[in-house]
């Protein structure tokens, strides 16, 4: 990649972002459907951007940025507000979005570990996507935003451990084991820290000059995203721990602020970079199951959300929002497929289908999500209308 071909690629996606926002979508399906079109496969007449080490380093500080904020977003304490919402309504969703990603998986794939990656990619709903929508929607103060949000905790918290098993997962009974454990230590050894260090980190950052403390910050993240990968895990496990580790300082708020541009930028291009991987070509052999996996997918966000909601004491129409602010998949569906991609313990045709699968998956649901998003309270108040006066009389 030259610096003319970043240049017009960056604009691009500017441009193609303005003009997603302005319909009121995400961005994402923008972003893909730009790295597909400038990118190596088909059609090959608009070929611009050939993948690289370049766009491979891009891509990897997009994933660690993305994971980064997540995690600034997710502490203990919030865990431990988020009380019965959290176990609850992520289990109901557990059940029937990783049940039905688990069932597709075994159809497609058979049994192994690509029917994982698999249900993962179905299974996990986009937090960055939802999370738009619930601010662009001015849906943050509703009731039912806490339910949303415990459930969006409680599939961060399963990924977290997927991803690495995405990685470098899929060989024999022992060395699966091992890498658990690994990664079982290196959550918990950052849990700690949040819990027990946050004050001391938060004041050493905070008395720092500018210029050091976003250096310092830039250094924890990276450090932690290269002591996972040393362990073999995911680098993007180290940087969701990193952002939990600093979610109790003081200066959370400010890293935030000075670090949103950053996350920004390198979430675009890293959605760009993975729509390089898609191959049209693919569509004859995955396509079935892109139509399928949306079709269940749609279904079983809007029944685990509601299921939630009447579990959780919202009313009808507020579970309907739940649901329906579950449907979009993004960010976690597409390193979850970018991360099977480089694991040696899948085929090449599988890895091929899983990344062409992603992409055309995130492409329809992050779309489909946004509508359903916008216009669910509109659909709760023609479904289950309030009764009339007169209708309370009759009765």
């Amino acid at each position: 990649m030259t610096l003319t071909q970043l240049a017009v690629t960056v604009a691009l996606l500017g441009a193609l972002g303005l003009l997603a926002s302005r319909f009121g979508l995400s961005a994402i399906p923008a972003y893909l459907l730009a790295g597909l079109l400038l990118g190596p496969n088909e059609p090959e007449a608009l070929t611009v951007i050939r993948p690289s080490e370049v766009t491979e380093f891009v891509a990897d500080l997009g994933v660690i940025f993305l994971l980064f904020f997540l995690g600034l977003e997710f502490s203990v304490g919030r865990l431990l507000r988020s009380g019965r919402h959290f176990g609850a309504g992520g289990s109901i969703d557990l059940v029937v979005n990783g049940g039905i990603g688990l069932a597709l998986g075994l159809a497609a794939f058979g049994p192994g570990i690509a029917a994982v990656v698999f249900a993962a990619a179905v299974y996990i709903s986009s937090s960055a996507v939802t999370v738009k929508g619930l601010i662009d929607f001015r849906r943050l103060a509703d009731e039912e935003t806490d339910l949303v949000l415990a459930i969006l905790i409680f599939e961060d918290l399963v990924i977290a451990f997927v991803l690495g098993f995405a990685a470098t997962g899929g060989g024999g009974l022992g060395p699966t084991f091992v890498l658990v454990a690994k990664a079982l230590a290196f959550v918990a050894v950052a849990l700690a820290a949040s819990r027990f260090a946050s004050r001391a980190i938060g004041m050493t950052l905070e008395r720092m000059p500018r210029e050091f403390f976003l250096l310092f910050s830039f250094a924890l993240l990276i450090g932690m995203s290269a002591v996972a990968e040393r362990l073999g895990l995911s680098e993007a496990i180290g940087a969701l721990m990193a952002g939990v580790v600093l979610s109790e300082t003081a200066v959370r708020a400010e890293l935030e602020e000075r670090f949103f541009s950053f996350r920004d930028l390198f979430a675009a291009l890293f959605f760009f970079v993975f729509g390089l991987t898609i191959d049209l070509d693919a569509l004859g052999s995955v396509g079935w199951l892109v139509a399928i996996a949306v079709v269940l997918t749609v279904a079983g966000k809007l029944f685990a959300g509601y299921a939630a909601g009447q579990v959780g004491g919202f009313t009808r129409a507020q579970s309907l929002n739940t649901g329906a602010a579950l449907v979009a998949h993004g960010e976690f569906t597409v390193i979850i497929a970018q991360l099977a991609s480089r694991n040696p313990q899948i085929s090449p045709a599988t890895r091929a289908d899983l990344v062409a699968f992603a992409g055309l998956y995130v492409l329809a649901t992050a779309t489909i999500g946004v509508v359903l998003m916008k216009e669910s309270k509109g659909i709760g108040r023609r479904l289950f209308r309030r009764p009339t006066l007169t209708q309370e009389a009759l009765e």
